[in-house]
């Protein structure tokens, strides 16, 4: 009783907007919690089911939508926890956790009675007069059931429960493993004849980090604030060689963290589970509910986009390394440790611009007023730091935000550093969707954005990199999208889209970062509060495109073996880095190594819902440089366009079909033609004279 008692996932959260009283909650409260919440929507689901009414879309389908409250309760906050603030008791249960979540999932989704009622509903869709939101429901539900099993034989579902729950199991395995490996790899260096190159600012976040972990000298890890600069800046190439070895063997280095047997087990159930469900592979029954819809159409974009962009790579990589020959006076082959170092020093000689030049004038506040500026300057919102509200690390801060209107629209909470506890990269999260109350109240949604951005030091702020305040950007668009929501189920609100939709958002951000008039706004001197000079916007502007062959191959490599793995039609039981290597190949432009591994830490396909999806990112590149050419015709703040594309998509969510979405947004289907045109591989059409 008395955990029921003292347990604040038990209780009304006795905070500003109802936020998650994250200092209350301790780590005991999780399990008794997730207990109880499977317990209720048990009971819940039961009572769906052996209702004595005809099935009816209410008392079924919003009644299904709606159960589960507590368990989502419990769950939102313990998974954005487990993936911001982890320690081996939170890893050690999730792994005791997700096994019961993933039986409760499969006691509904392989429920008979449910399901007939949901068929029943379901075949008599087109007499019922739902509204294109309750319709879109209606059919999200059926098919929800129908991929989880609802329509195999006993046989098969009992084998669907099993295959589904060690799946389960083994993608959390998989992701653990991947960061309890990255995070026991340092590289302390004691001379300073070891750190040449490096710029003052990473030397010194390096001392600082060594001084965190009570060491002398400098500290470098596989965290990206020190890994990208180490690998972008370091003169030493033996040691940029060595990081690069630690840091594509991740997951890969035949002992407890090894991630290889766990990529073949997680491959061979994907295709079990697609065999069951009557497809030949797991891309054919992954890809139905995407835009792209068939593994055809996804390898169709890939290709296209390879055919344009390598004859570009391979000029960019000859160039390269003829550079590196020029300047060490010897017959060298750029390897893959060294392409970030002499690809910067070339960008920096041909447009005299580099991350040291430009981080003093991206310190993380001005940036991220910026940011909060442009997200003002579109769509006339605004945002409020509350204290009071809780967050689960001293380091998090939360925002309230407000509509143009002046009406509460959502909370935000932002996390930028990196910790031993936290995952990898960057991302956006939902604690709380949007959705209506049962009364026809608006349900406000709680956001979250994380990423792993450069530390402040002892004598500097938090400075970031180009490539971090792009990311900010991105995650930032993942993060309007989420708080824009408007609809009526929580299910269809927000970012609940199809994957490959669901980066259009994020990466239309990207594109203001490269616009003068937004840069002129943002990039304020940390010292100074001198505005980043105007010189040095238009190099940044011009070096947008350096080698943009080469980045484009690189995510097309990506693609290309998420798709290589999930296309299999038999099971797999080889060498995963053969595979890997095979899998790829046709991208490659700088040079392979031998037992380098990248599928081993991998966490987008093996652990993060990308899989058969990672092409996503290509396909919504397409869909934000067609969807940002209307802001450059229109004007890049102008209201109306930012308001159409809020109305059209934003706040829409997946309440219908995205392609209708985009089209409504756009008055035409999308083209590859922008995306090479803004990356300078094709020329713009010259505009008509009005005359």
């Amino acid at each position: 009783m008395t955990q029921t008692v003292n347990n604040p996932f038990f209780q009304q959260y006795n905070t500003p907007f109802a936020t998650p009283p994250f200092n209350d909650i301790k780590i005991e409260h999780y399990e008794p919690a997730f207990d109880e919440g499977i317990k209720q929507l048990e009971k819940e689901i039961q009572e769906i089911a052996e209702n004595k009414q005809p099935a009816t879309f209410e008392n079924t389908i919003v009644a299904l939508e709606r159960s589960g409250k507590l368990l989502e309760k419990v769950s939102s906050v313990f998974f954005n926890v487990l993936n911001a603030e982890a320690n081996d008791e939170m890893m050690d249960l999730s792994q005791q956790v997700s096994p019961k979540l993933s039986e409760s999932s499969n006691n509904i989704f392989l429920n008979e009675k449910l399901f007939a009622r949901i068929k029943n509903i379901y075949g008599q869709k087109e007499q019922l007069n739902l509204s294109t939101e309750d319709a879109k429901l209606l059919e999200d539900t059926f098919e929800s059931f129908c991929v989880r099993g609802a329509n195999l034989s006993p046989e098969d579902k009992e084998k669907y429960r099993k295959l589904s729950s060690e799946l389960s199991t083994l993608t959390l395995t998989f992701d653990q493993n991947a960061l309890k490996d990255k995070n026991r790899y340092e590289l302390l260096l004691t001379e300073e004849k070891d750190l040449t190159g490096l710029p003052e600012s990473i030397r010194e976040a390096a001392a600082h980090r060594a001084k965190e972990k009570g060491k002398d000298g400098w500290l470098f890890n596989l965290s990206a604030p020190s890994y990208t600069p180490f690998m972008r800046y370091s003169a030493l190439r033996p040691l940029r060689e060595a990081m690069y070895r630690e840091y594509m063997s991740i997951g890969n280095k035949e002992d407890e963290y090894d991630n290889k047997e766990i990529i073949r087990r997680i491959v061979n159930i994907r295709l079990e589970i697609a065999r069951l469900m009557g497809h030949n592979t797991y891309a054919e029954y992954s890809l139905k509910r995407t835009m792209a819809k068939t593994p055809t159409n996804v390898y169709r974009l890939l290709e296209q986009l390879l055919k344009a962009y390598k004859p570009v790579a391979i000029n960019e990589y000859n160039t390269v390394q003829g550079f590196a020959m020029g300047i060490e006076k010897e017959n060298i082959t750029v390897m893959p440790w060294d392409w970030s170092y002499y690809s910067e020093k070339l960008k920096d000689i041909r447009f005299n611009v580099n991350d040291e030049m430009t981080r003093p004038y991206f310190e993380l506040n001005n940036v991220k007023n910026g940011v909060f500026g442009l997200a003002t300057q579109l769509y006339g919102i605004t945002f409020r730091e509350n204290k009071e509200i809780p967050v689960y690390h001293p380091e998090v801060d939360a925002y309230e935000v407000y509509d143009a209107d002046g009406k509460f629209l959502s909370i935000l909470y932002t996390d930028f550093h990196p910790r031993d506890g936290k995952q990898s990269g960057a991302w956006m999260n939902s604690i709380k969707e949007q959705y209506n109350e049962a009364n026809g109240n608006d349900s406000r949604p709680q956001i979250i954005i994380v990423m792993n951005f450069t530390r402040p030091t002892e004598t500097k702020p938090s400075l970031l990199t180009f490539d971090e305040v792009n990311t900010l950007l991105h995650e930032f668009g993942h993060a309007l999208h989420g708080m824009f929501a408007k609809g009526k189920y929580a299910s269809l609100s927000g970012t609940n889209v199809y994957r490959d939709f669901v980066e259009l958002p994020s990466q239309l951000m990207e594109n203001w970062l490269t616009e003068k008039e937004f840069l002129d706004q943002i990039a304020v001197h940390y010292e100074t509060g001198e505005k980043i000079p105007q010189e040095l916007i238009r190099k940044l502007v011009d070096a947008a495109n350096f080698n943009t062959g080469y980045f484009c191959c690189r995510q097309l490599s990506f693609g290309m073996l998420d798709m290589a793995w999930h296309t299999r039609t038999e099971p797999f039981d080889g060498d995963v880095i053969a595979f890997e290597k095979q899998a790829w190949a046709q991208t490659v432009i700088v040079p392979e190594v031998s037992g380098t591994l990248m599928s081993s830490s991998f966490g987008h396909i093996f652990s993060g819902g990308y899989a058969a999806g990672y092409y996503g990112y290509k396909w919504a590149e397409v869909l934000d440089a067609d969807a940002f050419s209307v802001f450059k015709t229109t004007g890049i703040f102008n209201r109306e366009t930012a308001r159409s594309f809020r109305e059209n998509v934003l706040s829409k969510g997946g309440t219908e079909d995205p392609a209708i979405l985009y089209k409504r947004f756009r008055g035409q289907e999308p083209t590859i033609d922008a995306l090479l045109i803004r990356n300078g591989i094709k020329q713009a059409e010259p505009k008509a004279n009005s005359n």
